[in-house]
């Protein structure tokens, strides 16, 4: 039986690149393009999403938000129009700010922050006004409060409770979906009303398993993709929970490549760590790609086709601009622009893509 099953897991895994070799993408970095009041900074950026409008939201581990959760609070969202210009802050003190983890916009401009800190997930309506709240953040005068361990066997799941949720998306129907997290290893499926329908997942290593299911995004067919961060893959589902395959990005690192902070990884501890999933987008239609995100090593962007054929890598390592650190989560109103924001670098970058042969990576106007 073991057997069959690791039989099954090779073949469904099968990488999408056994290309060789995979194309460059050259781009430019907008340098300054977010211009931030006076004497504010970003903190860890987690988040980056963009309306139909082209209004720009950004999710920052900055603030206090007047308090702990479990430990000292950080997120703050803030509104950005289409030129960069600094437009508002969304939700200044709210009671679910602890740690900022995602943001997104639906279909109609609601936007939806996912705080991993406080266990939950927010709507806002366009005018920045809380319509509906998903979880719930425990309670500071609760004995038990204190940061979520991971017990084996796991916790058992409880409908409507999110432990750590890391991301949120729509499917054409209306349907929300929940990828929860770093300790339930699940993803939640509500209706259009808001009301609890499901959830499927749990902790392992096997098709429809999870360990770190990080971001989430669903295609016009209603094909639901979770980028498995941990499992160093990137799995598809319908809109039920049932598997239909999955794929990994296996493009080489380049000889030399350091990460931001830490020390370089070596054998298996760089191998798991190629291609993985941090952050997922999938462009509108009719032409749709999808764009990822490894963390903070290798450190670099895919474009890749739905069917995870890679088709092309974007950039490499680093502090510089055009260079990348713990990309988040990233942000894709079109195939050729691209918004990343970096968790070890402290900022969103806007990113234009070029045709190959139209010139490299924009990184001296700073």
């Amino acid at each position: 039986m073991k057997r069959s099953v690791l039989v099954l897991f090779l073949l469904l895994g099968v990488s999408a690149t056994a290309q060789t070799p995979v194309p460059e993408i050259p781009f430019e970095s907008v340098p300054d393009f977010f211009k931030l009041p006076n004497g504010m900074n970003f903190g860890e950026v987690s988040g980056v999403a963009v309306n139909s409008k082209g209004f720009v939201y950004v999710f920052t581990r900055s603030n206090s938000a007047n308090g702990p959760a479990y430990a000292p609070a950080a997120a703050q969202l803030l509104e950005f129009n289409p030129k960069g210009e600094f437009v508002r802050e969304m939700g200044r003190g709210l009671y679910g700010w602890s740690f900022a983890h995602t943001v997104r916009v639906d279909k109609n401009d609601n936007i939806w922050a996912v705080d991993k800190g406080s266990d939950m997930v927010i709507r806002f309506n366009p005018a920045g006004r809380v319509v509906w709240v998903f979880g719930r953040r425990k309670e500071s005068a609760d004995d038990e409060t204190g940061p979520w361990e991971h017990p084996d066997p796991p916790l058992p799941h409880v409908d409507g409770l999110f432990r750590q949720p890391t991301d949120v998306a729509w499917d054409s129907k209306g349907n929300t979906y929940i990828s929860d997290g770093y300790v339930n290893s699940r993803v939640a499926k509500y209706d259009a009303n808001g009301e609890w329908v499901k959830s499927w997942g749990e902790y392992g290593r096997g098709p429809g398993q999870f360990r770190l299911p990080h971001a989430i995004a669903v295609d016009a067919q209603d094909r639901i993709y979770v980028g498995d961060r941990s499992n160093r893959r990137i799995q598809v589902f319908d809109t039920e929970g049932n598997f239909i395959r999955m794929f990994t990005i296996d493009v080489p690192v380049p000889p030399g490549t350091k990460p931001v902070n830490g020390n370089t990884p070596t054998g298996a501890a760089a191998a798991g760590q190629i291609g993985a999933p941090n952050s997922i987008c999938i462009t509108p239609p009719p032409n749709q790609v999808m764009f990822v995100g490894e963390s903070t090593y290798p450190g670099r962007l895919f474009k890749v086709s739905l069917e995870g054929k890679v088709l092309g890598v974007i950039g490499r390592s680093g502090r510089n601009l055009g260079q990348f650190s713990g990309v988040h989560q990233l942000a894709c109103p079109s195939e050729t622009e691209l918004y990343a924001a970096e968790t070890a670098n402290w900022r969103v970058q806007k990113l234009i893509l070029k045709a190959p042969g139209r010139g490299a990576a924009t990184a001296s106007r700073q």
